[in-house]
């Protein structure tokens, strides 16, 4: 019976082959490939079961979809599983409707990609260079995060109901950028929320008004909006979850926060899917839809000439020798990543989850199933960190004291405590300050940590991922901001 289907399958690609023009010859060659499909799918995604939240994935090649299904549970409380029409939040998979945005208004004139931020933004202070949208596009202005800014003053990404509003404020403070605008890329969610309210400040629309008339409603994406107010009722949408304890339990963690652009997309795979086409078929925004897609699509360039991955929105890089056009994305408990492969017959992969899922990595497991001529990847070996060490105390006693900074709006403590540095935000919120290198950089909880001295004393350095050296110096009772 097993030689018997196989020899079916066998004669349907043979009649695929021989006459690909007839009716018969292409349902024969969607039916099978579909079966494929899913069941490839069915092993990437089979730890999903619906007592636990998981994945939706959605697969489309040569235009036509291959499959949309759900894995995993779309409401623990009320029992609901993940579907197609499921609605997940797509994290920074977002920014490529903020750059299309953005894009549209510059092929209509509205805007130059080479216009300094502060024509539209007279709040933020001016840098060593100007910062150009184009910059904002590519993650090459240097601004700082400003989730990590905030995260420093205490209340994290999440603890607040953060707006436009409040994010403006944020940047605005920030007398500095992490190095010279153009000179290097790192990525941050600063410049897309700027991008979001560019698109307000320039059309006259919000930003929600505006892609909707300009891409959702046109390319037909009816289950797409934005996450521009956290208490909105969505039908449809599934709870995003972070795992607890050792038992396995489960918290909701979804996304409390109004700010968008940089994430926020609400969608479904099947929405995203129809987006990759359009950005295929150079759809996107009418008329102008090929000039868009190749803005979209052109790479970065620093101040030294050299390229970086990064467009605008998307990264335009290979997965194992195939060309990869594709951004994942993480907001709370949300996992994403979508990508398109114009060397595999245009095939497009979606991944949504609604937990702590590796999206990523879920989605190349379906490519490397379904693309063909995929060149294998040797694992380079990992360079384990150098454990840190707690330094004496007699050579750190030089930094006590407090530190302020009004970009970040917090008093910092630097107190010795039973022999220990310790550094101090609030009574609650306290790190060991541990050595990790010998030119005096220091960790103390999520930061690197180092002192540096000029005529006022000690000055205290703090950086992050995404916000290289933020600057604290002596507090006195004049310039000691309250904290948080």
């Amino acid at each position: 019976m097993r030689f018997e289907k196989q020899l079916v399958r066998a004669l349907g690609f043979a009649i695929v082959f021989l006459a690909p023009t007839t009716i018969v010859a292409q349902q024969t060659e969607t039916r099978s490939t579909r079966d494929d499909v899913q069941t490839l799918a069915d092993k990437v995604f089979a730890q999903y079961t619906s007592a636990a939240p998981g994945c939706v994935v959605g697969v489309a090649q040569g235009g036509t979809v291959l499959l949309e299904k759900g894995y995993g549970a779309a409401d623990l409380e009320q029992r609901t599983v993940l579907s197609a029409n499921s609605i997940l939040e797509a994290g920074s998979v977002s920014k490529q409707f903020t750059a299309a945005a953005v894009t549209l208004l510059a092929l209509e004139g509205k805007l130059r990609f080479e216009d300094e931020i502060q024509k539209y933004f007279p709040e933020i202070p001016r840098y060593e260079r100007p910062i150009t949208v184009r910059m904002l596009l590519d993650h090459t202005s240097g601004l700082r995060d400003w989730g990590d800014i905030v995260n420093m003053a205490g209340w994290p990404r999440g603890s607040r109901a953060v707006t436009h509003a409040h994010v403006l404020e944020v940047i605005a403070r920030q007398r500095h950028t992490n190095y010279a605008p153009g000179d290097r890329y790192s990525y941050t969610n600063s410049g897309y929320n700027l991008l979001a309210m560019l698109v307000a400040r320039v059309s006259g629309q919000t930003f929600a008004e505006f892609t909707r008339a300009r891409f959702f409603v046109p390319l037909g994406m009816t289950n797409t909006s934005w996450r521009d107010d956290y208490r909105r009722v969505v039908p449809g949408r599934a709870t995003a979850y972070a795992p607890i304890g050792a038992a396995a339990g489960w918290a909701t963690d979804m996304p409390f926060e109004n700010a968008h652009g940089n994430g926020g997309l609400l969608t479904t795979v099947g929405d995203l899917l129809r987006w990759n086409k359009a950005l295929t078929k150079r759809s996107v925004g009418g008329a102008m839809g090929r000039a868009l897609v190749d803005s979209l699509t052109r790479t970065g360039r620093l101040t030294d000439g050299r390229s970086i991955t990064y467009a605008a929105g998307l990264i335009v890089d290979d997965f194992r020798g195939t060309t990869q056009i594709a951004h994942s994305g993480a907001t709370a408990g949300y996992r994403a990543y979508l990508a398109r492969y114009p060397e595999q017959r245009d095939l497009s992969v979606a991944v949504l989850c609604n937990t702590y899922a590796a999206a990523t990595t879920h989605a190349h497991a379906m490519v490397a199933g379904l693309a063909t001529g995929l060149i294998d990847v040797v694992p380079s070996p990992t360079d384990f960190p150098v454990p840190g060490t707690v330094p004496r105390a007699d050579s750190l006693a030089t930094f006590v004291g407090d530190y302020a900074s009004d970009e970040v709006g917090v008093t910092f403590s630097v107190r010795l405590e039973q022999g220990r540095l310790v550094l101090r935000r609030a009574p609650a919120d306290s790190w060991i300050v541990t050595r990790i290198s010998k030119e005096g950089r220091f960790t103390a909880g999520p930061w690197q940590l180092w002192f540096t001295a000029d005529r006022g004393g000690p000055v205290m350095h703090l950086g992050s991922g995404r916000a290289y050296d933020v600057v604290f110096r002596r507090a006195t009772a004049a310039t000691r901001p309250p904290s948080a």
